[in-house]
């Protein structure tokens, strides 16, 4: 829920759309202003921002003292120069849906007769502050990085790339985030008694947002070497993943290459991306994709073991597969203890498609992650990978404008199952309705890109059942 808060504040805030927003409240802390964060993994196509780990370092930590050994003011105190600007953004927000099929994705409900309801509301005072790049430069002719240092010597040894946070976007007071949704008969009543595990029909969430709660930031990557430092500008604005249009090769918010080749489909990226991350799972024998697979179901109702077994991967792959992998989960033993026994190539290639496929499980909701069990358990995965597949030729980056997908990828054996897979759909963005019309919300391409992933990956694992 407070990623999904960071997100929308995020696109609220930040027309640039190059603030990154912070995935876990629980984490906030290690992501103000000069902290020191490394680079996780390679962007996907679902996750077009920066892939960022807190380290537990601040800038402060691994500097020098100045050489005249007279100052030990620390580079984390304000300047003249620093910059801090204040605004509100208040938020009240209500839908209501009656009579026929409909999806409103925010948050999101379905149905097909009677009626439901659906709300969100805050007002937060936000701060944003930034370090001018300038003195950051200045910074660092006057102090050096302590090459001694153990944490440095991590981070030179295993070749990471080490970044600062120059800029943040905190809240400024204690702010609670509501959101409710309310459903009330026919089939509206059974989706919501199946994603919320109990027959009732009314959803409250809320979550308390603590005073300088860091909800957004921005960073810049930071070249070591012998104890001089410098700031990267190169690597100023986020890169973004490569989408091709006919006008060119879009690599950032603000930058524009010129392509002569023929523009790709975005399903054909997508693919190509799945291809080479989970082309591994192909390999495996029908006892190890059941394990895998049951493996994967188990996280996607656990958010604790999911974090637990991304961070497992992500240390694993860091390390090039010499990182011990101990858990006291039995859902994760079988699971790592078969990346553990496999040869040293095979393992860093599975880690990275387990790695590749929990990222893309993280960016579905609940709710999702719900449905995806549910069809699993009806056997309609496959046909549900076709029609996201058919939502992915579309130009979905482009939004509200409407389209037609293959009505045929609709028709399911029993009502139900057309159901759970409108809803499926209309959680990741695209309002879908029986005939095949459909019309995308808020340019939903990465969402629709994360629940292509996972389908595929549950089709792939679950053939030999």
């Amino acid at each position: 829920m407070f990623k999904k808060f960071t997100k929308f504040i995020v696109s609220q805030a930040d027309p640039s759309n190059t603030l990154i927003p912070v995935e876990s409240i629980a984490d906030h802390k290690d992501f103000s202003l000069f902290c020191l964060l490394k680079e996780r993994k390679p962007e996907a196509t679902f996750h077009t921002t920066p892939y960022y780990q807190q380290t537990g370092f601040s800038l402060d930590d691994v500097l020098l003292c100045e050489e005249d050994g007279e100052s030990t003011e620390s580079p984390l105190a304000m300047e003249d120069g620093e910059c801090s600007s204040q605004f509100t953004l208040t938020v009240c927000n209500s839908d209501q849906v009656d009579g026929k099929f409909s999806i409103s994705v925010a948050p999101a409900s379905v149905g097909m007769e009677g009626g439901a309801s659906s709300s969100k509301e805050f007002s937060i005072t936000l701060q944003k502050k930034v370090r001018p790049l300038k003195s950051l430069q200045a910074l660092s002719r006057k102090r050096k990085i302590d090459m001694d240092d153990s944490f440095i010597q991590h981070v030179q040894n295993a070749a990471l790339k080490l970044y600062v946070v120059y800029e943040t976007l905190e809240a400024m007071e204690e702010t609670v985030y509501k959101e409710s949704s309310r459903a009330s008969g026919g089939c509206m009543a059974k989706i919501f008694a199946f994603l919320n595990g109990k027959a009732i029909t009314d959803s409250r969430k809320c979550i308390v947002i603590p005073k300088g709660c860091t909800l957004a930031f921005r960073a810049i990557q930071l070249n070591i070497n012998n104890g001089e430092w410098k700031v990267n500008f190169a690597q100023r604005l986020p890169a973004r993943t490569a989408l091709f249009s006919g006008q060119g090769l879009l690599l950032s918010s603000s930058t524009r290459v010129e392509i002569l080749h023929v523009p790709q489909r975005n399903l054909e990226i997508v693919e190509e991306e799945v291809k080479r991350y989970c082309a591994i799972f192909s390999e495996l024998s029908s006892d190890l994709r059941v394990l895998f697979l049951n493996t994967i179901t188990a996280v996607m109702g656990d958010r604790d073991l999911l974090q637990e077994l991304s961070q497992k991967m992500d240390n694993f792959l860091e390390e090039n597969g010499n990182y011990k992998l101990k858990t006291e989960s039995t859902a994760l033993q079988d699971l790592l203890s078969t990346l553990e026994n496999s040869e040293a190539k095979r393992r860093v290639q599975l880690a990275g498609g387990i790695n590749y496929t929990l990222d893309a499980l993280a960016e579905l909701l609940d709710d999702q992650l719900l449905l995806l069990l549910e069809s699993l358990q009806r056997k309609i995965v496959s046909q549900q990978l076709k029609l996201v597949g058919n939502l992915l030729e579309h130009e979905l980056e482009k939004g509200n404008e409407p389209f037609s997908v293959d009505a045929s990828l609709l028709s399911f054996s029993g009502q139900e199952e057309q159901n759970i897979t409108m809803a499926l759909v209309g959680l990741s963005g695209v309002k879908l309705q029986g005939d095949g019309s459909a019309v995308p919300m808020e340019q939903p391409f990465e969402a629709v890109a994360a629940l292509y992933v996972a389908l595929h990956v549950l089709s792939l694992l679950s053939a030999s059942e």
